[in-house]
Parts: structure tokens; C-alpha cells; sequence
């Protein structure tokens, strides 16, 4: 089986949410679903982003992929845990799937599910699942120093 994919979402992003886990099941992707379970037009994003997020950082060979209306309150929420470098991907322009893997190893990719396609989201899935991490050393150099900040941020 190949990496763990861990998902998140709200009201906003539930049907999308539902559609991505069929398809990187069928892709061949262990599936872990974090929430929302259940289309609540009242429930909070950050209940079940973190809990995603949460388990992405505990388990590094993993991703996520979360989704809310814009995927941009989604990333703030993620980008709170220590570990997780989460991306938004909102619009058709697939350079920032790309960018967002080579040059920041993101481990999470955040979808505006109100502002993509579901074509365009599977397609921009596929290809960041896909997409490695360059590990040019000015790219490492970069993510050390994150990573630094998050030691003197989170003790």
C-alpha cells in the first residue's frame, strides 16, 4: 500500500472530502478519515483540521489533505502544529502543487472546495502526490530554518 493519507474538512468541503477518499482508495492509498463524518452546516473547521494535521505530524511518511470553503482558515489551523507545512490550492493553476512539494516539502495540502472543480482537484491531488520534495540544498537550508523556529516556538 502506499503513503497514509490522512483527511480533515467541514461542512464546506464534506462532498469533495467524500469523493477524494474514493479516489485515492482506488488509487491505492491507505485512507485515514478525520471528519467531518457527516454534512453539518454548523460544525468548525479547526475541530477536524487538527485532528488531521495532528496525526500527519505524528506520522511522517503520511500526508493530509484538508478541505473548507477557501482551504486558507483550514491552512492557518494546520499550520499550528508542530511539523506541518500545509499549502492552499485554490484556483486551476496547478504551478503551486508543484512548487508547493519541490521547493516546501508540504505535507498538507489545503483545497478551497467552493473555488475548484472536483476534476481539478483530483488532477492537482495526483500530481502532488506524485511530486517529490527536491532536496536542492538551498531548499533544505530553508526548511532547517522552519524547523528551528518551531524548536523555539514549541518547547
Amino acid at each position: 500500500m502506499k503513503t497514509k493519507i490522512f483527511l480533515g474538512t467541514d461542512h464546506a468541503g464534506f462532498e469533495l472530502k467524500e469523493e477524494v477518499k474514493k479516489y485515492l482508495r482506488k488509487l491505492g492509498y491507505g485512507v485515514e478519515d478525520r471528519g467531518a463524518f457527516k454534512l453539518d452546516a454548523e460544525d468548525d473547521y479547526p475541530d477536524f483540521i487538527s485532528a488531521a494535521a495532528k496525526e500527519v505530524a505524528k506520522n511522517p511518511a503520511g500526508k493530509g489533505i484538508i478541505f473548507g470553503g477557501s482551504g486558507q482558515g483550514e491552512a492557518i489551523v494546520a499550520n499550528k502544529i508542530k511539523g506541518i507545512r500545509a499549502a492552499v490550492f485554490n484556483s486551476d493553476n496547478l504551478e503551486i502543487i508543484k512548487l508547493s512539494r519541490t521547493h516546501n516539502d508540504a505535507n498538507i495540502l489545503s483545497i478551497g472546495a467552493r473555488l475548484v472543480s472536483k476534476e481539478t482537484a483530483l488532477k492537482a491531488i495526483k500530481l502532488w502526490l506524485e511530486t517529490d520534495f527536491s532536496s536542492e540544498a538551498r531548499h533544505k537550508r530553508r526548511l532547517n530554518k522552519i524547523k528551528d523556529l518551531e524548536k523555539k516556538l514549541f518547547r
